[in-house]
């Protein structure tokens, strides 16, 4: 008996102790999409100001001129946001399996840069090709620099050169459930590039496009596709953290479950051997009771 509930009182320890883990896990997860969120917020007002130049270019420039027929022998650039930390469900799963979905009714070659070891390996088991691959951000600082080795990366000129970019990541949903996305990157979509014209300038004063418009168009979107890229690695990760915020939450939920039935099988385990020892006393105590009348009667 006693060597059982030792043993509970062990199991019980460690379970205790893995529950401390989880709250810390659950506490980082929580701070992580905060920051990650503030980080896509504090993007506003700079993209406010992308879409102001983009749209003074489209109306000089026309609406539309980006945009390009498919013949299906173009490559096609996909980048791919997964995460290689663990407890997120499946969250590299999910992505690899809607990026090989969504290529695969695409024609054409097919040209891919993933972010993270572990979406590459899904997807190199998938059978698509892969180009290169880049570690996972672990802040938000470290998001700029990789958004910029991504655009060096996707401008490859000549024969190897993309003619349509896209960029696939996970964003949060609504009661934290992620959702896969895809977003065409170049060209631009015609549609939007009416929509962003349309945007009125917030001062009186007419703006005018100075210097080379070709350059000054290629500067705006290059900002275009740097805030693209930027939200979507920020709402990838900010999507990793809030699947790894449930993980926490189901497993503090079990352990806590596990706990009531530890707690409650040592409280009857020891009940029952404080009850063992109470009869075993008595049962002493009546033995001793009975022979001490004998005794005397003998005298």
């Amino acid at each position: 008996m006693s060597d059982t509930l030792a043993n509970l009182r062990r199991k019980i320890g460690g379970a205790v102790q893995l529950e401390t883990v989880v709250r810390t896990m659950k506490a980082v997860a929580a701070s992580s999409i905060g920051q990650y969120e503030a980080a896509v917020r504090s993007l506003a007002d700079y993209q406010r100001s992308v879409e102001l130049g983009l749209s003074v270019c489209f109306r000089h420039g026309g609406v539309g001129k980006n945009a390009q027929q498919r013949t299906g022998t173009e490559t096609i650039g996909a980048i791919v946001f997964g995460s290689d930390q663990g407890l997120v469900g499946q969250f590299n799963e999910s992505m690899a399996d809607f990026v090989e979905k969504t290529l695969a009714a695409m024609p054409g070659k097919k040209k891919i840069w993933t972010v993270g070891e572990r979406i590459e390996a899904r997807l190199a088991d998938a059978g698509l090709p892969l180009a290169s691959r880049f570690a996972v951000p672990s802040s938000v600082a470290a998001i700029t620099s990789l958004v910029g080795r991504l655009q060096l990366e996707t401008e490859t000129r000549g024969a190897d050169a993309c003619s349509e970019l896209y960029v696939f990541h996970t964003s949060p949903g609504a009661r934290g459930q992620n959702n896969a996305v895809s977003q065409r990157l170049l060209p631009l979509d015609a549609k939007w590039q009416r929509t962003v014209a349309k945007n009125a300038w917030p001062t009186r004063n007419a703006p005018q496009l100075f210097g080379h418009e070709e350059a000054t168009v290629r500067g705006f979107v290059r900002e275009y596709l740097f805030i693209s890229l930027f939200k979507a690695c920020a709402e990838s990760l900010a999507s990793e953290n809030a699947s790894r915020l449930a993980a926490m939450q189901r497993a503090e939920k079990n352990i806590d479950s596990v706990l009531v039935k530890l707690n409650r099988t040592f409280y009857r385990l020891r009940q029952n051997s404080i009850d063992e020892e109470l009869f075993d006393v008595i049962s002493g105590f009546n033995a001793l009771s009975e022979k001490a009348p004998a005794r005397t009667a003998q005298k």
